[in-house]
């Protein structure tokens, strides 16, 4: 009996966009709509920036905890600033993720119509040049979201600049995460298997070996980029968007090989949202016969958001975000 080839997630470049969108989309798309994951070289985010920020990220977790717990806001989600170890549970699991995190998102003008939702940016004092960095970084990824966000407009048959209005003022989240060390003998999962709430998640630093994500077959599928490049997968928003035409895969980190398990992992997704009041109602291209809309109720994307933080354990029953 012969195996059966293990399938491979093959490195796109970004840079061949401008010369040759729809190649790009194409190309792009069908990762999307085969693994619900691709994987982005040449994004354009400046590896300088990407560096200071690694750097920054490392000297936040490095803080005492009580300095850390200083930044942590009850009651808000973990929308901004700190959640600590032992908050976030992935939906369905019984323990907790061992990691910790930080989070960024939008800055807004005073007295902006989504400030009842998207609360402002809290910053550690301790760390200069943390505010100055991760607001240029959070526009790269925006940026870079944009163009991804176009190829897969254009994979779908809409016009190139479809979700330009979906996102304009999104309620993106760029998240900083830390897995600290763990013993040799420590139990396999880092983050428990799930699936990201939004449009699309754009990832840097999966390069350390822990990302898989699960296939249709069944089989668990490790994620190694080249060094620098980015991975993107399909969240629930955009599946449901697009009724499952584009998938939004489970995925997990685990911990590494023992003989890595005593260093930490450091990784930043960043969570491409639409805007609150943006309503995600299935597009008629992508209901057929043979897969007939599955999501006839419209839902506004604040509302899905509030659904899955209560699922999350981040939301109490009642609560909004924000």
């Amino acid at each position: 009996m012969l195996d059966t080839p293990t399938p491979t997630l093959d490195a796109l470049s970004l840079a061949t966009q401008s010369a040759d969108p729809d190649g790009f989309a194409q190309a792009f798309g069908a990762s999307f709509q085969r693994f619900g994951f691709g994987v982005i070289q040449d994004h354009g985010i400046d590896a300088g920036l990407i560096d200071r920020a690694w750097a920054l990220t490392k000297a936040f977790f490095d803080l005492p905890t009580e300095v850390k717990a200083k930044y942590h806001i009850p009651g808000k989600a973990g929308a901004r600033g700190y959640t600590p170890f032992g908050i976030e549970t992935a939906k369905g699991a019984t323990e907790n993720d061992l990691k910790e995190f930080w989070h960024v998102g939008r800055e807004l003008p005073a007295g902006h119509r989504y400030g009842d939702v998207m609360p402002p940016n809290v910053w550690p004092e301790e760390v200069p040049g943390f505010r100055e960095t991760f607001l240029a970084l959070y526009a790269e990824f925006d940026r870079a979201g944009a163009k991804l966000l176009s190829a897969i407009a254009r994979y779908l048959g809409l016009d190139a600049d479809w979700f330009v209005t979906p996102v304009r003022d999104g309620n993106s989240v760029m998240r900083l995460l830390h897995y600290p060390p763990v013993s040799p003998e420590a139990p396999g999962v880092r983050a428990g298997a799930h699936e990201d709430i939004n449009l699309i998640t754009l990832l840097l630093g999966a390069e350390e070996a822990g990302l898989q994500l699960l296939d249709r077959d069944g089989r668990w599928l490790s994620v190694s980029p080249p060094e620098g490049a980015m991975v993107v997968n399909v969240g629930d928003m955009l599946q449901r968007l697009t009724n499952h035409v584009l998938p939004s895969t489970t995925h997990r980190v685990v911990n590494p090989a023992p003989e890595r398990r005593g260093h930490s992992r450091y990784s930043m997704p960043f969570f491409l949202h639409p805007a609150p009041d943006f309503v995600i109602e299935t597009l008629p291209g992508c209901i057929t016969a043979d897969n007939p809309n599955r999501y006839p109720e419209p839902l506004s994307s604040q509302e899905y958001l509030n659904r899955r933080l209560r699922t999350l354990g981040l939301l109490k029953d009642g609560g909004t975000a924000g």
